[in-house]
C-alpha cells in the first residue's frame, strides 16, 4: 500500500480559505451573503470561512450550518445510522445568498441533499457552493462556484479532510481507499 499523500497542509488550508472569502465577497459585491456549512467537516470550515469574509465586509454576516443525515439518497444502504447533528439557520434565508460550504465535493449527493435540507428551511434568493477541494466523479450535474484545490483522483482513492477541531490538524490528504478512513 503507498503511503498517503497530504496535498493541503495547514499553510495551504489557511491560504485557500482566505482566497474563497475573497471571492465570495467579489462574488456576492453588493448582495447579502449568508455561510452555512454542511456537517460535519463544512461546518467548521464555514466557521472559518465567515470570520474572514466578516473582516472583509467589515460587517456581521449570518453564518449556519445543516446537517443532511436524512436527506441522503443512499441512507437505506449504509451499514451504520447516521449521525446526526442539529440544523442552525437562525436567519431568514429568502433575504440571502447562501454559500453552502463543504469540505470534498466527489460525486455531487452531499450537495443534492444540502439543496434539499435547505429548502425545507425557506428559499434563498440565490445558492452557491465553496469546497476546500473537488475531487471530480460526479453523478449529478452540480459545479462548485468556489474551489479551493482541484483534485484528480482515481475512484479507488479517497480524499480525506482533517480539521483541527475534530481531528486536531489541518491537512487534506489522499490514501488508496483500504487505507481510508470515517
Amino acid at each position: 500500500m503507498s503511503e498517503p499523500k497530504v496535498v493541503l497542509d495547514e499553510d495551504d488550508i489557511r491560504r485557500t480559505l482566505v482566497r474563497i472569502a475573497h471571492e465570495v465577497v467579489e462574488k456576492n459585491s453588493g448582495r447579502p451573503v449568508a455561510l452555512v456549512g454542511i456537517h460535519r467537516r463544512g461546518a467548521h470550515l464555514a466557521t472559518r470561512l465567515h470570520q474572514l469574509v466578516c473582516d472583509l465586509l467589515d460587517t456581521e454576516v449570518p453564518l449556519g450550518d445543516i446537517d443532511i443525515a436524512f436527506y441522503r439518497d443512499d441512507i437505506s444502504k449504509r451499514a451504520v445510522d447516521p449521525a446526526v447533528h442539529a440544523t442552525n439557520l437562525s436567519f431568514r434565508l429568502e433575504d440571502y445568498t447562501v454559500v453552502l460550504v463543504d469540505d470534498v465535493l466527489y460525486t455531487g449527493r452531499t450537495v443534492r441533499a444540502a439543496i434539499e435540507a435547505l429548502f425545507d428551511y425557506g428559499r434563498p434568493a440565490r445558492v452557491q457552493l465553496a469546497v476546500l477541494a473537488d475531487r471530480g466523479h460526479r453523478e449529478l450535474p452540480i459545479r462548485p462556484d468556489y474551489v479551493g484545490k482541484n483534485l484528480p483522483t482515481a475512484r479507488s482513492e479517497r480524499v480525506n479532510v482533517r480539521v483541527r477541531e475534530v481531528d486536531g490538524t489541518d491537512e487534506v490528504i489522499i490514501t488508496e481507499l483500504e487505507e481510508a478512513y470515517t
